[in-house]
Formats: C-alpha cells, sequence, structure tokens
C-alpha cells in the first residue's frame, strides 16, 4: 500500500509518539535517549524536528536536524531518522528528510551533515563529507559520513564536526 505523508514540525503531543518510532526503528534506546536529551541542549532547532503522519494521524516517521558546527562555522546534523517498522519502505521517512531540508533551505542554512547508509542518502543530494574537507572526530567509513550543500557558489566550511553535547563524541 502506498501511504500519502503528511509533514509538520513537533508538537508537544508529539514526544510521546517520537519516542516509540525511534524505540522501533532502533535496537537500543540510544537514539530515542538522544532525541530527548537534544530538547534540552542549545542545539534544538525546534522547527527542524519533523514528524511524517499518516491521514490516521499515526506519527509513522521522524527526522531530526540540529546544530553543529564545522570548525566555528554553524552547520545542521541530520539524525537520528526513523521509521515505524510496518511503516518502513514507504516514504515516511524520506518525507521528513525532504521537508526537513526545504525548512533548512528557508532559514538560511547551507550545510547539512548525517552519518548514515552510504546507499540511502544520496538521493537526497549528499555527498561524501571528505570531498568539501570536513570529518568527524571520530573513525566512520568515508562513505558514511555525508555532507549536503545547498550553495555550492557560498564558502563551504573545511575540518573537524563539532557535535552538540548529547551526542557524545
Amino acid at each position: 500500500m502506498l501511504y500519502s505523508w503528511t509533514t509538520r514540525p513537533e508538537t508537544d503531543q508529539d514526544i510521546t509518539s517520537i519516542r516509540e518510532v525511534t524505540l522501533d526503528a532502533f535496537p537500543t534506546p540510544l537514539e530515542a535517549d538522544l532525541v530527548e536529551a537534544l530538547r534540552t541542549d542549545p542545539a534544538w532547532l525546534p522547527e527542524l524536528s519533523i514528524v511524517a503522519e499518516g491521514a490516521d494521524g499515526t506519527v509513522a516517521g521522524y527526522a531530526l536536524f540540529t546544530r553543529c558546527h564545522v570548525g566555528d562555522v554553524p552547520a545542521l546534523a541530520l539524525g537520528p531518522c526513523a521509521v515505524l517498522s510496518r511503516y518502513q519502505k514507504q516514504g515516511a521517512g524520506s518525507a521528513a528528510i525532504r521537508a526537513g531540508l526545504k525548512v533548512a533551505r528557508t532559514m538560511g542554512e547551507n550545510l547539512v551533515l548525517v552519518l548514515g547508509h552510504p546507499e540511502y542518502y544520496p538521493r537526497f543530494g549528499f555527498s561524501r563529507a571528505s570531498a568539501y574537507g570536513i570529518r568527524p572526530s571520530f573513525e566512520v567509513p568515508d562513505e558514511a559520513m555525508m555532507a549536503l550543500v545547498f550553495d555550492n557558489t557560498l564558502p563551504v566550511p573545511s575540518g573537524t564536526i563539532i557535535y552538540p553535547a548529547p551526542f557524545g563524541v
């Protein structure tokens, strides 16, 4: 069955559903706990905590973008992204990510970073962060650390990614 998803920033009423989505999508509660910790961090940008809901109001997908830095230049970190297992591969995650990227662009952001599946994120325009001289402070496969630049005519910072404290890196 193909679903039509409505995307929007989270509300207070979504907090429990978002936790349920992240608990269902990941094998441990680390990502769900990370979302809750980020909500109380200065890196939190409420308009970039995006849910995808079905016609019945079920929150099926979630994408979070928070403030990070490359050196001292502001950027966005995408993650966690999660989809209820029963709705995976039906576009809920993609809808939430696309909605968040659209909001980020309208906010004037130019750089989004993600550590994720190299087969999944290029569909949104992500490519290897190392091509921009951007790297995390920890070891990851080069193809898994990706960057999306909205406007290549603007300067793109290079250097080490500084994640918000709740990421623990």
